[in-house]
């Protein structure tokens, strides 16, 4: 079987859809069509302040996405990237595919003089997690949010 991350493109909308779908059900969230439209939109724009994305093509399946973003930082005269979604189907999870999509974004990072890579995960996603301590280091801080 042979793994291929590339960029997203219009023509994955569909398969898009059905993962980013999965993604938000395994985090108990819906959204409105709106939003995947608008998404949508800006993961395939050329503002190089927007969002970027990446897919998992297994045998001519996709079956994982990233999502990732550059921004500016205060501490910091280079951006730093946001990685936003990770998702792998389940039926293929334990196949490399998180790791895959990470070192994708790592790689773009790099590409754009972007050294800082971070993300967020719940605690409880420990499956996620065991590879998020493989790929990356956790940080002390903890995430608010305004009420």
């Amino acid at each position: 079987m042979a793994l291929i991350i590339r960029p997203l493109a219009r023509e994955d909308r569909p398969e898009w859809t059905r993962l980013w779908s999965a993604y938000l059900t395994f985090y108990e969230t819906t959204l409105p069509e709106e939003v995947y439209e608008t998404y949508f939109e800006r993961l395939l724009g050329d503002d190089a302040q927007d969002f970027n994305g990446f897919v998992a093509e297994l045998d001519g399946k996709l079956v994982g996405l990233t999502h990732y973003l550059f921004h500016r930082h205060g501490w910091k005269l280079e951006n730093t990237c946001y990685l936003q979604d990770l998702f792998a189907h389940p039926e293929v999870r334990g196949q490399g595919i998180g790791r895959a999509l990470i070192e994708a974004v790592y790689k773009a990072a790099d590409a754009n003089g972007t050294p800082s890579v971070y993300w967020l995960t719940q605690d409880f996603n420990a499956t996620a997690r065991q590879l998020y301590d493989r790929i990356g280091t956790k940080t002390p801080f903890i995430v608010y949010r305004r009420q």
